[in-house]
């Protein structure tokens, strides 16, 4: 049952289901955050290089920058050193947190468990449509990075290429879990780490991998996605030790 109820100017909807009785308010939607945008900013500027991995963060410079108060930027910087992106760096100041070699190996590995049953579900399932929207996903992705190459740009190009193969398979789980690993911070610094070598190599052989699932054979199609993210790692690896 429900009841509409005024109680000193504000609006409830009571709800009743049997003995279960709750009051709502109205929920409006607020505009983002300033701590979300500082976070978001801080992010870009790690990606893009204009923050160093040798750089000290301090609070109180961020703040005159951004042209925010202290708040939202400790906020914003704690979040990242949750996120394993930032490290304390000593007087209340950050730096960017560099990862192990293991870590980077989880990482790519956990890619591989994701990505290549994937693939494997692709070979046996995928339909001409969604053949027909990955290579166009692919093609359209790989020329926007090119025409504008960064560090930023070749990031949201493998991004988007691979969560198309894994959305295109319809297992939420599985593309829960694909967010889960590439939308961590942490992966931002490890591609960023990667910008003596050239980048445009991270693109690879994306139309290969369309190739193998149109085989129709679950082991080659998953086989191909896994050795296709070997290679990115081979060449993490390489940036990293550069």
């Amino acid at each position: 049952m429900r009841k509409i109820v005024i109680i000193r100017g504000l609006t409830f909807i009571k709800l009743t289901y049997g003995t279960l009785t709750m009051a709502l308010k109205p929920i409006t939607i607020a505009r983002p955050r300033l701590a979300d945008e500082a976070y978001a900013q801080i992010m870009q500027a790690i990606i893009e290089g204009h923050i160093g991995r040798e750089e000290r963060i301090v609070q109180e410079k961020l703040a005159d920058q951004l042209g925010i108060s202290r708040t939202p930027i400790r906020e914003a910087l704690f979040r990242l050193l949750q996120e394993g992106v930032l490290e304390e760096a000593g007087r209340g100041g950050f730096k960017v947190r560099e990862l192990s070699d293991k870590e980077i190996h989880d990482i790519y590995g956990s890619r591989c468990a994701v990505e290549g049953y994937s693939a494997r579900l692709l070979a046996t399932q995928a339909t001409e449509a969604q053949i027909s929207k990955l290579k166009a996903t692919i093609t359209l992705a790989e020329a926007e990075a090119l025409a504008s190459p960064s560090v930023a740009s070749y990031f949201k190009a493998n991004n988007v290429i691979h969560r198309a193969f894994v959305e295109a398979t319809g297992n939420n789980y599985l593309l829960e879990l694909f967010d889960n690993i590439w939308n961590r911070g942490s992966s931002y610094t490890m591609f960023a780490a990667i910008e003596n070598v050239d980048l445009s190599n991270s693109l690879g052989d994306h139309l290969a991998l369309l190739e193998a699932i149109l085989t129709g054979d679950g082991n080659q199609a998953a086989e191909k996605m896994i050795a296709h993210i070997n290679d990115g790692h081979q060449l993490q690896l390489a940036g990293s030790h550069s």
